[in-house]
């Protein structure tokens, strides 16, 4: 019940988020119209519709993904026709007879026509609405959809769904109840009423373009909800670990922990270990087993960034703590295919040097008997069995050591030592710059993809030569001959490129030499340069480097002042795979 309610708060919050205004002049549109007959139906269907196809994209599969796709073009028409008719109904007549009725519909009522008419429109220009509506993927929203994409369909999904598009309707009725009196003030104070129809008419018809070029996405990625985002997370802190239930698989970028106390709670036992494929540095481990000992467990995945950077502090506690009673206990759970890779993974645990046990969970089945959330996420048990504390994402690593000579002190097994470690941090590892990072985690593959800007759409699955243009910022695009499929894209003909426009000291990319596993060459500009001084550790001076095997590659840091630039990446050999941006 308590995560249903901080859904539904979720759902309001969202309103005053930027990304509700690709949908705004829609809505505003009918704020003249009578409340109940008109405006609310609509933000009805709205809401019905985005919770429906938000649950079958989360557990539908590729098939889902298209309907959406087809859906949201038909969307784009129909709001299309809407703004054409409300600037012009003779103008939307000579542009379509047959759909000009319904334009009309969607406008207005004319003389005589009962309100059954105005309420059906109101409908279809809901649904429409809601297939082009895209939330701000908060935390509240990205734990439900990550829940049900992981657990599957189920009610509980459905109903937090329909929970949250139940607070955003409401907020926007709330709004509109008093929009619709000032709207019917601005149409009397204006010298012809036909003018302020006319205004939005523009406004409905500049939404449909810019949602159908993508522009509404490169808007918003200039655009910050830092401000929603942070009450959100307060709202899920606030349901201590309960929020976990939904079992989604997001990708924490900053330390998020409970109020720091001497006294932890006791926040569950140690949950079962079963159900890892492979075991790495160790023999399968039980909590029977390691009662008696401090045990820190890690949710680490090898191409996450965030985990990378985390790892020198996880090692550096491993081996500082040892002798006293501490087991540090790896859970790799894969995000990508190839992670799923028992070869792969070895690799990254030799590359990293991590020496403590790391249990493979390519099934999630101990990510779900933790009921986990979070890559990089840290539990603390103590030497009862107990969960006593949890910290996600990378950073409050001081919090986090002193948590484990704290539980170290109550086992009667630490000694006299308040320091903590200070690990030599390099390359990908070091810590991000995080005052200057104005770009974020950007996938490649169609299914997560957004803000991509080449002048031609993705061909799902199919081979296609792409171009690129001038880029704004956090913009990215393929130039060459690839085949985009839902969570990479591969190079199909030598020459191809990636460029992205992007504001961060650091750019990596998770790369891949594709199935043969021969190395791929590949040349980096930056601002159509060699990126000299700015090198990231995968290449030199001159932008030279080599894909060998699936993993993440740092390609530029920038060494002077943090600006905005153009990056490119060429690839001189076919075969490459590029699987997601990262910055730091």
């Amino acid at each position: 019940m308590a995560f249903i309610l901080i859904a539904y708060a979720g759902g309001m919050l969202t309103v005053f988020s930027p990304c509700i205004l690709p949908i705004l002049p829609i809505v505003i549109a009918r704020a003249n119209r009578p409340f109940l007959t008109s405006t609310l139906p609509m933000l009805l269907a709205m809401g019905c519709m985005f919770a429906g196809i938000a649950a079958l994209a989360a557990v539908g599969g590729s098939w889902a993904v298209y309907a959406n796709a087809y859906g949201r073009f038909a969307a784009i028409a129909l709001v299309a026709v809407f703004g054409v008719a409300l600037i012009s109904p003779a103008v939307a007549g000579v542009l379509t007879r047959p759909v000009v009725a319904l334009g009309n519909r969607l406008a207005q009522t004319p003389a005589g026509q009962d309100a059954l008419a105005t309420t059906g429109g109101s409908l279809l220009l809901g649904v429409a609405t809601g297939l082009l509506w895209a939330p701000c993927a908060g935390p509240i929203l990205g734990l439900v959809l990550t829940g049900a994409a992981l657990q599957g369909a189920s009610g509980q999904t459905v109903l937090l769904l329909a929970a949250y598009a139940a607070g955003a309707v409401i907020q926007l009725a709330i709004a509109l109840l008093a929009g619709g009196r000032l709207f019917a003030a601005m149409k009397r104070a204006l010298p012809a009423g036909e003018a302020l129809r006319r205004g939005v008419g523009v406004a409905v018809l500049a939404t449909a373009a810019a949602i159908a070029f993508g522009l509404d996405t490169s808007l918003l990625a200039r655009l910050s909800y830092a401000g929603t985002w942070n009450v959100e997370q307060a709202l899920l802190d606030s349901l201590d670990t309960d929020h976990s239930a939904t079992a989604p698989t997001m990708v924490a970028t900053s330390g998020t922990t409970r109020t720091f106390k001497k006294d932890y709670p006791v926040e569950g036992e140690f949950p079962s270990l079963d159900g890892a494929v492979h075991w790495l540095n160790s023999p399968p481990l039980s909590p029977e087993q390691l009662r008696g000992k401090v045990v820190l467990v890690d949710f680490w995945t090898y191409s996450c960034i965030n985990c990378i950077r985390t790892i020198p502090y996880i090692n550096a506690w491993a081996e500082k703590y040892k002798d006293q009673g501490l087991v540090v206990l790896g859970v790799h759970a894969p995000e990508f295919a190839f992670e799923k890779k028992i070869d792969n993974v070895k690799t990254a645990v030799a590359d990293f040097r991590i020496g403590f046990p790391v249990a493979i969970d390519n099934n999630f089945k101990i990510w779900r008997s933790f009921r986990n959330s979070y890559w990089p996420a840290l539990y603390f048990i103590d030497a009862q069995g107990r969960i006593r504390h949890h910290q996600f994402g990378e950073g409050g690593y001081d919090k986090a050591e002193k948590v484990i000579q704290d539980l170290l002190a109550d086992a009667g097994r630490l000694k006299a030592e308040n320091d903590v470690v200070r690990p030599d941090a390099v390359g990908a590892q070091a810590a991000p710059d995080l005052a200057n990072i104005r770009s974020s985690e950007t996938y490649v593959g169609y299914e997560r993809a957004a803000n991509f800007a080449s002048n031609e759409p993705f061909a799902e699955g199919e081979p296609r030569t792409y171009t690129t243009g001038p880029l704004h910022l956090n913009d990215w695009g393929l130039s060459g001959d690839w085949t985009v499929g839902p969570e990479r894209a591969t190079l199909t003909k030598a020459g191809g490129a990636v460029t992205y426009r992007f504001k961060a000291r650091d750019l990596h990319m998770v790369l891949g030499p594709g199935p043969s596993g021969q190395p791929v060459r590949f040349q980096v500009m930056v601002n159509g340069k060699p990126p000299g001084a700015d090198h990231g550790s995968d290449t030199d001076a001159e932008g030279q480097g080599t894909v060998t095997r699936t993993r993440l590659y740092q390609l530029v840091r920038q060494s002077g002042a943090v600006t905005e630039r153009t990056f490119e990446i060429r690839f001189l050999d076919p075969g490459a795979e590029a699987f997601v941006f990262t910055f730091g």
